[in-house]
């Protein structure tokens, strides 16, 4: 039931908000604008525990004269007989603001705090009605949050120093881990056309990836390393997975540089390493079925390390025992 166009401001200014939906149990609305009148609630505030029927805005509401009086705001100037009311011609006392926030506003009445929105903008909105019922607790409440999330960083990103650092951050992490090594300045070489875009791109990937998991997985940047351009996951611990994006090329007489962007296949290995958020280590069959190739796990970390120091990097992903029948610590 809309009181818009209905009524007219009572004595304080209007302005347009939102609150909360109503129960299930309260009666629909009507579409039409009801028939008021005006009442006094002179001396009412005795009555503590007497039931009172809010329209705000066409959505109803129900709450008790002790809840909405509580504290020093508009209600109690209301329901004081220092101004008048509207009424339908049922006896829902009616506000003329949306209810979206509403709802809020009654359990911060009710309990002295309440839930704030997710949203920046469900916080101001939720802050302007505060303002307009004159609930200066909410009010604070509100101002302090947006405070809050105006300084704290959506994501942060550590920047690796030294191994012994990135030793520490990843062994100590219950999370699945992701780190970027990109390092351009080490390229004893010349780049191919295209490999500074392409260089680009993985950051960007990296950053992307970042702000969309920052909660459920740590992301590492690492500047100190050999190579250029490679991409390791890590889950509980033990290293999964590596994607290195750089391989040597002979365009002409002399070696240059070439970096890929394979981002299929660091987003496979992003979603793989989320397998990993959770205790016990996933199961044998399903690891089994992320796997490109299953005979990659049957080398050991020092034979890989050993084979790619004698070969030609090139754009590959080198797999790591991802099941370990020990007990995690030992």
């Amino acid at each position: 039931m809309s009181a818009e166009g209905c009524l007219q401001p009572v004595h304080t200014k209007t302005a347009p908000l939102e609150l909360a939906p109503s129960p299930s149990s309260c009666p629909s609305p009507s579409p039409t604008c009801p028939k008021t009148k005006t009442c006094s609630y002179r001396g009412a505030v005795g009555l503590g525990n007497k039931y009172v029927r809010l329209n705000v805005g066409g959505t109803l509401f129900y709450s008790t004269l002790q809840v909405l009086t509580r504290q020093d705001s508009l209600f109690k100037t209301m329901f004081s007989g220092k101004m008048e009311v509207f009424t339908d011609k049922e006896g829902w006392i009616l506000i003329d603001r949306c209810g979206k926030h509403f709802g809020a506003i009654l359990t911060y009445l009710r309990d002295g705090s309440v839930t704030l929105p997710k949203s920046r903008q469900g916080i101001m909105e939720l802050m302007a009605e505060a303002k307009y019922y004159l609930i200066q607790g909410l009010v604070e409440v509100c101002q302090k949050a947006l405070q809050d999330n105006k300084e704290k960083a959506m994501c942060v990103i550590p920047v690796l120093t030294s191994r012994k650092e990135e030793e520490r951050l990843i062994q100590g992490c219950t999370k699945p881990v992701v780190k970027l090594l990109y390092n351009r300045s080490n390229n004893k070489y010349s780049y191919t056309s295209n490999s500074d875009d392409n260089l680009l791109k993985n950051i960007e990937l990296f950053e992307k990836l970042s702000l969309s998991y920052n909660g459920r997985v740590l992301f590492l940047k690492d500047v100190i390393g050999d190579e250029i351009c490679c991409w390791s996951f890590y889950g509980q611990g033990r290293k999964l997975a590596e994607v290195c994006c750089t391989s040597i090329v002979y365009a002409t007489e002399k070696k240059h540089t070439k970096v890929e962007f394979p981002e299929a296949r660091i987003y496979e290995e992003t979603l793989n390493a989320l397998l990993y958020e959770t205790l016990p280590v996933p199961d044998t069959s399903l690891l089994e079925a992320t796997r490109r190739r299953a005979h990659c796990c049957s080398h050991s970390e020092d034979d890989e390390s050993s084979d790619m120091r004698e070969r030609v990097r090139r754009i590959h992903i080198k797999r790591y025992s991802t099941y370990d029948d020990r007990q995690l610590g030992h």
